[in-house]
């Protein structure tokens, strides 16, 4: 498992699965939140087996497929609010971490700047400088 921190608060990595779950609690998060759609997984990892093993585990799960067609405005905001109004911290997972990465990026970059955002998840292992001029738009 892949973790990789953007703030205090909020976590990216690829996709987990079941056998994952003991590290996470470990690691100390509060909520996962799932951005991979059910199509791009086989059936033992796609939201539901996870949902079940995160909430046996006594954390909070939420789903939020994300691609590139929908990632809206509206679905940007519907993971802020599922990162700052769960129990923190949390971990956003999909493939490889960089869509978690990008709908944080599009939703922060209004309170940090783009130069903030970009070096962030640069940090983090995450190129985002193609999205600057969506980035610039939205602060």
């Amino acid at each position: 498992m892949d973790i990789r921190t953007l703030t205090p608060r909020y976590s990216v990595s690829p996709q987990i699965a079941v056998e994952d779950v003991p590290a996470i609690v470990e690691a100390g998060f509060k909520t996962v939140i799932c951005n991979r759609p059910d199509a791009e997984v086989p059936p033992s990892h796609q939201a539901l087996a996870l949902q079940d093993a995160v909430e046996a585990a006594g954390l909070k799960f939420e789903v939020l497929p994300l691609t590139h067609q929908t990632m809206t405005p509206e679905n940007v905001a519907a993971q802020r609010d599922m990162y700052e109004n769960n129990p923190g911290p949390v971990l956003a997972y999909c493939a490889s971490g960089t869509r978690c990465s990008v709908v944080w990026a599009l939703g922060q970059v209004g309170d940090l700047g783009v130069d903030a955002v970009l070096s962030t998840a640069a940090e983090a292992g995450y190129d985002l400088s193609n999205l600057r001029p969506a980035l610039t738009s939205l602060a």
